[in-house]
């Protein structure tokens, strides 16, 4: 029972419930009597691997011709998901959220978690894009975002292909597993949990795979 609790966290720093999932993943292991032993290890997903690196339209138009529905519908779920970040202690606008290609975030994410700092430069990134709009793609934005984590060497990205096949194995292992959608936690190698389903939905899976694991 010595080696590490693996949490494998597949999301995309652009998906609201993958930001809520993260959260409500960190109220859960407040109440895990085992967290000391959790590992929680990020993995690259892309809800849409073609998306461009910027846009002229906002991300309200976006979605309502994605799903072909009223803008004013997108309006009245925007509010509804920023009403549920507020209950967890988030501020988020999504009327200035910059939709973007996320593929270089996620690299960032991979050289930060090489460090031993993925669970910060996450959230921070997830900050960005919700809170803060930024355009979570630009190399300037990002190099800057990492720096401020504590991140050394990204500006290094941007000249190579460094961990280009970190992120695409990550991809590929989420295909392989029947991963479709995101946030999705795979919970020592045992129990999966998809979507944002609440902090005490997400308690209870550790819970179980504990005692199944000291069985």
């Amino acid at each position: 029972m010595d080696e590490s609790f693996v949490i494998d966290l597949w999301s995309d720093v652009v998906c609201p419930f993958c930001y809520l999932g993260t959260r409500q993943l960190d109220e859960a292991l407040e109440q895990f009597d085992h967290r000391e032993q959790v590992t929680i290890r990020h993995r690259a997903f892309e809800l849409d691997p073609g998306a461009k690196l910027s846009y002229d339209r906002p991300l309200v138009e976006l979605v309502a011709n994605k799903y072909a529905i009223p803008v004013a519908q997108v309006h009245a779920l925007h509010e509804r998901l920023e009403s549920n970040a507020e209950a967890v202690g988030m501020t988020w606008s999504l009327d200035t959220a910059q939709p973007t290609n996320t593929f270089d975030a996620h690299r960032v994410i991979a050289l930060a978690s090489n460090q031993g700092q993925g669970d910060e430069m996450s959230e921070r990134l997830f900050r960005a894009y919700f809170s803060e709009g930024v355009l979570v793609s630009d190399h300037n934005e990002l190099s800057a975002l990492a720096r401020e984590v504590g991140v050394s060497g990204v500006d290094d990205l941007w000249d190579d292909d460094a961990f280009v096949e970190e992120v695409r194995s990550d991809e590929a292992a989420a295909r392989e597993l029947g991963i479709s959608g995101v946030p999705c936690f795979l919970v020592d190698s045992k129990f999966m949990v998809a979507g944002a389903q609440g902090s005490v939905e997400i308690l209870e899976v550790l819970r179980r795979a504990w005692a199944r694991r000291a069985a």
